[in-house]
């Protein structure tokens, strides 16, 4: 870019203080947690926009779109830049287009719809809707600061997915605006089924400017954490307790020894030694599973009821990729997979991956319900990376035993595992983003030539 198109851009929005030049700033606001992957830092640590731009309104991005689309300008939409795939990092420069100030809550509907703009901050949601009764149906660890936008576009699952599944199940996101990359962009609202072509596409085939997310109804959460001797017994119970249907749960989370020895603020609730595991249950119930847990040889080192405001540890802080995140504070050379197991060989697969790789593979589940209603022991296991041909051993071993995997060390819609086998991301992104401008170089099977003949 160069400083008349910046000047032209200020003179379109009618205010220069949109437009961020300054170096440390740029550098910042073009970075996600790319950083979990040994193989995304070394692709991703060079790349940066030209400069940020922060609109405040579905009309001030319409004009930076317009003028992009006219001057073959790249277009990274960026949320909070919590996730941990480079989705944020723009691989050609242009504009990041910060979406931070979009943040309005819009409404809390009275049956339990939140409509929100992409800014809108999870932990800022959660909060609006147990005022009115409701609550987040899933969220991720790092829901204080992510945005629901960004959640949209590169996220799948959280807390609550034990009840409601992912985030694309069970019709969670109702409906969701999205803006074109076009000369004249449009304004399209998808509903029902129609949300999934622009769902986890990581911004490449439109502009998210509002969403309307189902949400589930308030209950006072308790949290329990409980230490087994074994991490097959953990799983044994962590297991039976995702399985039974009486018992109200928001997560139920198992590691294996070492994993809780890198919770350092929450250390104490973590016997040396033992496999532990972290849940949250309606409130009402938290006499019958610690109960439970002592008949089962576990020993409950933290139960603490529901208590507003918290006081104490939150363990959500220490589930789903905030675990990676303790892990590699601890130690540099480890980091993750996104695995989910059958659950009819679950524990031959255990054994299989254990006598592979020893202790370079370490077991942390994270137990979540499908779109069928059958539970699934989702893994995040905390990985050594010693080199890219041996994770991608791990990787094609895990495949070849039956667990399937998200690979979290591409940095493409596709090779991550979830892109759509239908196709109807790569459609979206002939229609809405004919020239390839938004996020160029994340959906690696759009080819540019094929949409302008799809248009001509």
């Amino acid at each position: 870019m160069t400083e008349s198109h910046i000047a032209e851009l200020a003179t379109r929005l009618g205010r220069r203080d949109a437009i961020i030049e300054e170096p440390q700033a740029v550098e910042r606001l073009s970075k996600d947690f790319y950083w979990y992957s040994p193989i995304l830092k070394r692709l991703l640590d060079d790349k940066r926009a030209d400069v940020i731009i922060q609109p405040q309104s579905v009309e001030e991005i319409r004009k930076i779109v317009s003028f992009s689309f006219t001057e073959n300008i790249p277009v990274t939409v960026r949320g909070s830049g919590t996730g941990n795939y480079g989705q944020a990092v723009p691989l050609e420069g242009g504009i990041v287009l910060d979406l931070a100030p979009m943040d309005r809550i819009l409404a809390i509907e009275s049956d339990g719809v939140a409509v929100c703009e992409p800014g809108a901050r999870l932990g800022a949601i959660e909060i609006a809707a147990r005022k009115a009764g409701w609550e987040l149906r899933c969220y991720p660890s790092t829901y204080i600061k992510a945005s629901v936008g960004g959640f949209l576009a590169g996220g799948s699952g959280g807390i609550g997915s034990i009840t409601y599944g992912a985030l694309r199940d069970n019709q969670t996101v109702r409906a969701i605006e999205v803006l074109t990359m076009e000369q004249e962009p449009r304004l399209l609202r998808f509903v029902g089924d129609e949300v999934h072509q622009i769902l986890h596409s990581w911004g490449t085939n439109g502009i998210i400017t509002k969403i309307w997310l189902a949400l589930g109804i308030r209950r006072d959460w308790a949290q329990i954490a409980i230490a087994f001797p074994a991490f097959s017994e953990a799983y044994d119970f962590g297991e039976w307790l995702s399985r039974n249907d009486k018992i109200r749960k928001r997560l139920v989370t198992i590691f294996e020894w070492p994993i809780p020895s890198y919770f350092i603020p929450v250390r104490k609730i973590c016997p040396e030694e033992k496999a532990i595991i972290f849940c949250q249950v309606d409130d009402p119930q938290l006499t019958t599973v610690t109960a439970e847990a002592k008949d089962c040889a576990g020993q409950v080192t933290f139960a603490q009821p529901y208590q507003e405001p918290r006081r104490g540890p939150l363990l959500t802080d220490y589930t789903w990729n905030h675990s990676t995140l303790w892990a590699i504070k601890d130690d540099p050379a480890l980091t993750y997979l996104q695995c989910n197991f059958d659950p009819d060989r679950v524990r031959d697969q255990f054994r299989l991956i254990r006598a592979r790789f020893g202790n370079d593979f370490l077991f942390h589940l994270e137990m979540v319900k499908n779109d069928t209603g059958r539970i699934i022991p989702s893994c995040l296991p905390i990985v050594r990376y010693r080199t890219e041909p041996y994770l991608n051993e791990m990787i094609d071993y895990c495949r070849e035993i039956g667990v399937s995997v998200a690979n979290p060390h591409v940095n493409q819609v596709e090779g991550g595992g979830r892109f759509r086998s239908d196709n109807r991301q790569l459609r979206a992104k002939y229609l809405f983003d004919p020239n390839g401008l938004l996020n160029p170089g994340k959906m690696a099977t759009f080819r540019k030539v094929e949409s302008i003949l799809a248009q001509s």
